[in-house]
């Protein structure tokens, strides 16, 4: 497995390789291009140090703050994200040991129970948690029954709706073609984007 998401291959190595990163890539990606929100944990990694949940959580909020407005910067809103990222890094270290694959690991647990676990972390709503989920399920090996129906739409085989059916430039073309369709109140549908 191999993921291909931000056109860095050191981004998306480190998204591949660490849960953590995958996490706080999805949580980032508001408000900005996929390739920054997700080309932001490797920026927060070379900028503090780590990417660790525990060390994460215990940061100075103005260090890390500091960290996200380095130019680069690694959100549009630094100090409003840092802040989301250093809660997400606090859930997972109090309620998961720190261990970010946890959530869709432990127990072995279906596609319903991991959107559950998804949506209580800080940041992850309804829609975002779907989408993290259909990524899991799509790109990351994630095999729990029942996971395209949690993912919802985003679960769909052959779509191009997110950052869950990015694989290649071209599928992410496709997935450009199809959010911008969608906020110009076009009602295609994403198998029809070729």
């Amino acid at each position: 497995m191999s993921l291909h998401i931000t056109d860095d291959e050191a981004a998306d190595r480190l998204l591949t390789d660490e849960p953590l990163a995958l996490l706080i890539g999805m949580l980032l990606d508001q408000q900005v291009a996929m390739e920054t929100a997700f080309s932001g944990p490797l920026k927060i990694r070379e900028r503090t140090g780590s990417l660790d949940a525990a060390t994460l959580a215990d940061s100075d909020p103005d260090a890390l703050v500091e960290a996200f407005r380095r130019t680069p910067a690694v959100h549009r809103y630094p100090g409003s994200m840092a802040a989301r990222v250093q809660a997400l890094c606090r859930a997972i270290v109090s309620d998961w040991d720190g261990d970010a694959a946890a959530i869709w690991t432990r127990g072995e647990p279906d596609g319903a129970e991991v959107l559950r676990r998804l949506k209580a972390l800080p940041g992850f709503g309804e829609q975002k948690a779907k989408i993290f989920l259909a990524l899991l399920g799509k790109q990351y090996g994630f095999t729990g029954e029942g996971w395209r129906a949690a993912a919802g739409d985003y679960g769909d085989e052959g779509s191009f709706r997110s950052v869950a059916d990015i694989v290649s430039p071209e599928s992410l073309t496709k997935v450009r073609e199809y959010k911008r369709a969608m906020k110009s109140g076009g009602k295609i549908a994403p198998k029809e984007i070729s």
